[in-house]
């Protein structure tokens, strides 16, 4: 392959000083370091000299990294600043690929060819270069390769091309997912990133770059899924969620939450007050109670209000004000079972506490029935050897219950008498 044309040739002018550079070369044409010094004296010439000596250097050293490293490099400097349509960059284009015949397994080469091609924004000829440059260069010089690919993809609209140039650069990093999840949460390609983070989430041994926990990825998940319902259809949302409450006995609360608001962006209102009653009864930390007990009421609260807005803007009719009522009532109704609720889930956490039981039967005052229930539930709960507080005051104020609401005497005498029978046999 000819380097240096006859049209150059007969361009070649020698200066006197350039004499001894010139007789050096003649007795050692194969060697880089004359070339180099050569260059050096001509640095501050015309550059079309000293773009020739280069030339005839790599005419004789063509296998030479160190002449075309500076070759190019000094082509890139003289087109600097000029407009991309003029036809210096194509020059310097050929220039690329010309090394590239004897360069094709060093990366600098390809890497500053592909920065090249990036500035002249020709996308399809810098998305094949880059291609050609992970063909030729050995599969452990693709990290040096990938980074600038995948910052060009990202910087242009190609949505499609960059998944796939991530795809095959994840068979190699894997380890890298999140960035990955990260460009396709960006892009609302929320499905893919979706399953891809329920990937990571389900590796023991995927270690985040970022410093995250697998509980924190857990969230991000959560998160995503909830948030958005319907771009999200690959999983299942339910299970994993309730997977994670189950996995996750600290965070059950915001959990619970998350499934609710999952369902009410999905616009299935009444699952979603399903699951909030479902989670007041079930959990068992006054802190998840109060995350959910809040969420709940706003979530009530929010749809009365959207409710009367809708009504009061096309026209209140009959029906719409039974169920404004409706949604009013149940509203009210939650705030008033709060104190319950909560004992509730004291009483979840410790059945055995005998001061929970009495506040239990106070709440439920003005109710006999309740009252009644509340006490034999407490005295058939409570174990005697596990009680926090005096156990035998149940059975005080059981009795005296009876005794106040007028019952017969041997109903509380029946009652006295059990708790003495209990007592004395646990003695």
């Amino acid at each position: 392959m000819p380097i240096l044309g006859h049209e150059h040739q007969r361009d070649l002018i020698f200066e006197e000083d350039d004499l001894a550079y010139e007789e050096e070369i003649l007795r050692h044409p194969f060697s880089v370091k004359c070339w180099l010094r050569y260059a050096e004296h001509k640095s501050n010439g015309p550059s079309v000299g000293l773009h020739l000596i280069y030339e005839r250097a790599l005419k004789e050293l063509p296998g030479s990294y160190k002449l075309w490293y500076n070759y190019l490099k000094l082509r890139r400097k003289a087109i600097k600043g000029r407009c991309i349509t003029d036809p210096g960059y194509e020059d310097v284009n050929n220039a690329f690929e010309r090394a590239l015949v004897f360069m094709h397994k060093m990366p600098r080469i390809w890497l500053d060819y592909c920065q090249f091609l990036m500035d002249q924004c020709k996308v399809t000829r810098t998305r094949r270069t880059f291609d050609r440059a992970l063909r030729a260069l050995p599969i452990s010089q693709h990290h040096r390769i990938w980074p600038l690919y995948l910052k060009f993809v990202r910087s242009m609209p190609l949505h499609e091309t960059a998944v796939r140039a991530y795809r095959r650069y994840l068979k190699l990093c894997p380890e890298n997912a999140e960035e990955y999840i990260e460009y396709l949460v960006d892009i609302l390609r929320l499905d893919e990133g979706a399953v891809r983070l329920a990937d990571i989430v389900n590796q023991e041994t995927f270690v985040s770059k970022e410093g995250k926990s697998n509980h924190q990825l857990w969230h991000d998940l959560c998160d995503l899924i909830c948030k958005h319902p319907t771009k999200v259809t690959s999983l299942k949302v339910d299970p994993i969620i309730r997977g994670g409450i189950k996995r996750f006995s600290d965070e059950r609360g915001k959990l619970w939450c998350s499934l609710a608001d999952y369902y009410i962006r999905s616009g299935h209102f009444e699952k979603a007050r399903d699951i909030y009653e479902e989670a007041i009864f079930t959990v068992i930390t006054v802190r998840d109670f109060t995350q959910v007990f809040d969420a709940y009421a706003q979530f009530e609260e929010s749809m009365l209000k959207a409710k009367m807005e809708t009504s009061a803007e096309s026209g209140s009719t009959e029906e719409d004000d039974i169920d404004i009522e409706l949604r009013l009532e149940r509203f009210e109704d939650l705030m008033d079972r709060r104190p319950l609720l909560l004992n509730s889930v004291l009483l979840r956490q410790n059945p055995h506490n005998v001061h929970e039981w009495h506040k239990r039967a106070k709440l439920f005052e003005g109710k006999p029935k309740e009252v009644i229930n509340t006490y034999t539930e407490a005295v058939q709960t409570v174990t005697p050897q596990l009680a926090t507080g005096k156990l035998h005051t149940l059975w005080v104020e059981f009795a005296k219950f009876y005794e106040k609401h007028g019952q017969v005497m041997e109903d509380s005498c029946v009652l006295y008498l059990n708790s003495l029978a209990l007592f004395g046999t646990v003695r």
